[in-house]
Order: C-alpha cells, then structure tokens, then sequence
C-alpha cells in the first residue's frame, strides 16, 4: 500500500504516494520526472544517482525515499537560478567534462558538496571528493580541471 510522503526537493515541498521501500532515486526518476540523477548501478558503486542531501552527496539509490522526509534533497536540476546554470555546471561545459553525459550529474554534484566545504581545492581532494563516481568516457582530466576552473583555479 503506497504511503504519503514531503519530500522538499530543490527548495519546493512536494507530496507524493509511494511504495515502502521505494528509493530517493525511484521517487525522483519515475514519480517526479527529475531525470537528472540516473540509474546506473543500484548499488552506489558508480554515483551517477547523486544527489545532496542537507549539503551532503548521497546516493539516492540506495536511500530510502522515505527516510529524508524534511531534509533538503537538491538534484541537478535544483543548480540551476533564472535559466543559468551555476559556475561547475558551467565550467563542466567550458572544458568538455561532459563527454556522453550520463556520468555528469554525480560529479557535479560530489564537485558542489566539495566546493561547499573547501573554496580552494588541491587536485588530490578534488581527485578524494569524486572517487565514488564512474566515468566510462573520460580520463577525468576535464573533470579535474573543471571543478578547478569552478573553484576560481
């Protein structure tokens, strides 16, 4: 039986009916059309499901839908301000960090808990901060380079 859930997600509080034991990822995939996190894995070994969650990158799926009632879930959907993405999307553009896309969203958003915490990140913790994410594209130059461009470097 499908339970009520508030999820407030990218700064707006949604109410929506779910299976227990649904996923953040199900949730924000197939009841609420945010297509930004992808499927990979279902394992959180890949990242491409990353999500923030009060500031944090978390996979979304492996968390419960559930267990973030009242918490600030922000996708990458949620970066964006007027139509203008924000600086890493935007450096992720500028150096070609983007290649097929699919991977795109985890590092953005492992780069946003990141530069939340350290405006001023060496390679080796940028290179830390998105060892949970999978790139089947690049060699992660660009993406090095593009959350350094993001930090001002």
């Amino acid at each position: 039986m499908k339970q009520l859930v508030s999820l407030n997600i990218n700064g707006d509080v949604t109410e929506t009916a779910i299976e227990p034991g649904a996923t953040l990822l199900q949730v924000l995939r197939d009841e609420l059309l945010l297509v930004g996190p992808k499927r990979g894995c279902d394992t959180g070994g890949c990242g491409c499901c990353t999500v923030l969650i009060d500031g944090f990158s978390r996979y979304s799926c492996m968390t419960y839908a559930q267990s973030v009632q009242g918490r600030a879930i922000t996708t990458v959907e949620g970066l964006a301000s007027g139509g203008t993405v924000d600086a890493v999307q935007q450096a992720f553009v500028d150096q070609g960090a983007v290649q097929c896309g699919y991977c795109s969203c985890g590092f953005i958003m492992a780069a946003e808990e990141l530069l939340a915490h350290n405006d001023n990140p060496s390679e080796a913790e940028i290179r830390q901060a998105i060892a949970g994410n999978l790139c089947r594209c690049t060699g992660y130059q660009k993406i090095v380079k593009a959350i350094g461009v993001a930090a001002g470097g």
